[in-house]
């Protein structure tokens, strides 16, 4: 090995007195202060996480809304025909659009961590680490929240069970996959290939389910489709904007009707996105709806909330308004979402989240570094909950409005393919190249047996996951909602399995067991 080789493969040099995040200040507090501190501020990130996905997903929604005219001649009349086509495939979109954008923060942040790695020839925690714990938390937490989003006695299941079950067998096939390179076929050593095939195994990805959907011989499943909306998103009052950061209103009481849910018109709920849809209306202006989010963001009430009775509730309200001020005005640059169909405040939406994640690595560096707590065990538990936060919102959100299943869940699965093929992927292709290219070596990985642990914790409660899941469908009928009784024993079930994997994972990686 050359000597260039021997030095770039040494260790980082490791933390003292004298790292800092911002200021050299920070190093005059003692550690448990300073742990404190980048604590408050990491917690106050997934804050801004979470807001920037309600635009994200808002976001989303009017690319799906988006069609096209289609004209076809009627055997018959021989008259022409035009109707009006989705340009995306609901299938596509739940694995391209909805489980990428939300598994985004993940992806940030384990790309940043593998540029920063450049140089070395072992390849850093904090990307593996945290996807492997997303997985978790998207099967388990996430699944819990979802299980009880549906109305009290109402049942939400899966319409079409082949495309879940495709999307299934990705997502563990994902898994097995990072097992078999990371211990069978090059132990503790990620080569180049390994590195590409995991990432081109994304495009199998949606290819098969492409398939399934399209039920093409040969390479689907059998199974009968059920309905689905013709809407991803059943329609809701015009109104009534639920993004939260933008939004001042409250929200308003729902009603079911024809299997769609739809707000119920309250005239007291009125607030300045009613006066922002009627300008809108009249003369169609994003200039005007783009200014309007900066007036929202300054707004710490709203016209409703100036009319509670509760003085401890409304004080309540401005502090919190006032704390995630700053959020809420970064984020109104993101320009409106009727632009372009969405598709700009799409990519600006994820251009924010992955300055956010750059945040959560600094931050997680300064707590490893002052605590001593291995960045694989902060990956596990507050990284991998923190950056999964878009993956909850968007999939109780899919819960909440769509009339089935599908999207809520598949963002799950969908997300945990994406964490593999994608957020380790790219990463793992990133450092794999510039060693192969520079050094003519492979990327090592640290503390490979550790993570090769988790692993198989994960297969092992994830299949006490699908098994209740599968149960609830045979007895139950749905996956999610039923009776409520039920639906909180099984969100409590699957709370008990994270916690029982991040215990596990967690005592893995550190060598304790």
């Amino acid at each position: 090995m050359s000597d260039i080789v021997m030095v770039s493969s040494a260790p980082p040099t490791s933390c003292d007195s004298n790292t800092y995040l911002l200021f050299h200040g920070e190093t005059l507090l003692s550690n448990g202060v300073r742990a404190s501190l980048y604590t408050v501020a990491l917690v106050y990130c997934f804050i801004g996480l979470s807001a920037i996905t309600a635009r994200f997903f808002k976001s989303m929604e009017e690319i799906m809304k988006h069609s096209r005219e289609v004209v076809t001649i009627d055997p018959h009349t021989k008259a022409s025909v035009v109707r009006q086509e989705k340009v995306w495939n609901y299938t596509i979109a739940d694995i391209a659009l909805l489980a990428f954008g939300t598994s985004f923060p993940q992806i940030s942040l384990a790309t940043i961590d593998a540029i920063r790695n450049l140089g070395q020839l072992t390849a850093g925690g904090l990307g593996p680490g945290t996807l492997v714990g997303s997985a978790a938390f998207d099967l388990f937490p996430i699944h819990a929240v979802c299980v009880v989003m549906p109305r009290p006695g109402s049942k939400k299941k899966i319409s079409d069970l082949g495309v879940w079950l495709v999307e299934l067998f990705w997502s563990f096939w994902a898994y097995i996959w990072l097992y078999i390179i990371l211990e069978v076929w090059t132990p503790q050593v990620i080569t180049l290939w390994e590195a590409l095939l995991t990432v081109l195994q994304y495009g199998l990805l949606l290819l098969h389910a492409y398939a399934q959907d399209k039920r093409w011989p040969y390479v689907s499943i059998p199974f009968l489709r059920g309905e689905r909306p013709e809407d991803w998103v059943p329609p809701e009052d015009a109104s009534v904007d639920y993004d939260s950061i933008h939004d001042t209103n409250e929200a308003l009481p729902i009603t079911v009707q024809n299997n769609e849910y739809s707000k119920v018109p309250d005239t007291e709920a009125s607030s300045t996105m009613d006066h922002l849809v009627k300008d809108t209306q009249e003369d169609m202006s994003w200039p005007s709806i783009w200014r309007q989010q900066f007036i929202d963001a300054v707004s710490l009430e709203s016209p409703q909330s100036k009319k509670m009775d509760s003085v401890c509730l409304r004080l309540t309200r401005i502090f919190w308004n006032a704390i995630i001020a700053p959020w809420k005005f970064l984020f109104a640059f993101v320009p409106p979402y009727h632009i372009a169909h969405g598709w700009i405040a799409f990519i600006c939406s994820l251009t924010f989240i992955s300055g956010v994640a750059y945040g959560v690595t600094k931050l997680t560096d300064q707590i490893s570094c002052v605590t001593g707590v291995s960045p694989y065990v902060i990956a596990f538990t507050a990284l991998a909950a923190g950056t999964s936060w878009p993956d909850l919102v968007a999939s109780k959100i899919a819960a909440e409005r769509q009339v089935t299943a599908d999207s809520a869940i598949a963002n799950i699965t969908c997300s945990n393919s994406v964490n593999i093929y994608v957020g380790i992927g790219i990463p793992w292709l990133i450092n794999t190249a510039y060693n192969f290219f520079v050094y003519q070596e492979p990327l090592y990985i640290d503390n490979a047996a550790g993570l090769s642990f988790s692993l198989l914790v994960f297969f092992a409660t994830s299949f006490g996951c699908v098994t209740v899941l599968v149960l609830r469908r045979i007895i139950i009928g749905a996956e999610l909602g039923g009776p409520r009784l039920w639906a909180w024993v099984t969100s409590v079930y699957f709370m008990i399995l994270w916690v029982v994997f991040v215990v596990f994972s967690s005592l893995g990686v550190s060598g304790i067991i």
